[in-house]
């Protein structure tokens, strides 16, 4: 191997193992929270009408994708991921918009995410319906609570499914 060939292979190595080290232990321990929920959920709105939900570790553990059903509405996936200090999100919304959100955990003891919205892709105006807000409470090991703030002009309107794990 010329010399040249090691000391890239050396520095691609390197910086691949560096990555880690560019996201907080916050973040680290809130994603592992995520990565935790691995499987699949079923439980009620707020109206009593069923949703489902299951969470799939993705690309070696570092993404998790989840897929969320609920009764009426055509299935939403959401792909969370560490970038440094947070927690992204990028939701598939079935309005054809992907809203990007981002939680920063102040702890490594994570009882929720609260995912503030960044911004959108195919949301031509701001007021446009789109999926604004998300709080993930982690009840306990077996039973989680999703809030969802659905925004559209300057109205919120809030959907709350409460989930066990089948």
């Amino acid at each position: 191997m010329s010399c040249r060939r090691l000391v890239l292979s050396m520095l691609l190595f390197m910086s691949i193992a560096a990555l880690p080290l560019l996201a907080s232990p916050h973040s680290i321990a809130a994603f592992k929270k995520l990565l935790s929920l691995a499987g699949d959920w079923e439980g009620k709105d707020e109206h009593g009408m069923v949703a489902k939900t299951s969470f799939k570790a993705m690309a070696s553990n570092t993404a998790v994708m989840e897929t969320l059903a609920a009764s009426g509405m055509d299935e939403m996936v959401s792909l969370y991921s560490v970038d440094q200090e947070s927690v992204a999100l990028v939701h598939y919304c079935p309005t054809n918009n992907q809203p990007r959100m981002r939680a920063t955990p102040d702890s490594d003891d994570v009882k929720e995410l609260s995912f503030e919205f960044q911004g959108a892709g195919n949301l031509k105006y701001p007021s446009e319906g789109h999926q604004h807000h998300l709080i993930i409470r982690f009840e306990d090991a077996n039973h989680i609570t999703e809030t969802w703030t659905w925004r559209q002009g300057d109205k919120d309107t809030l959907m709350v499914f409460h989930l066990t794990r089948k």
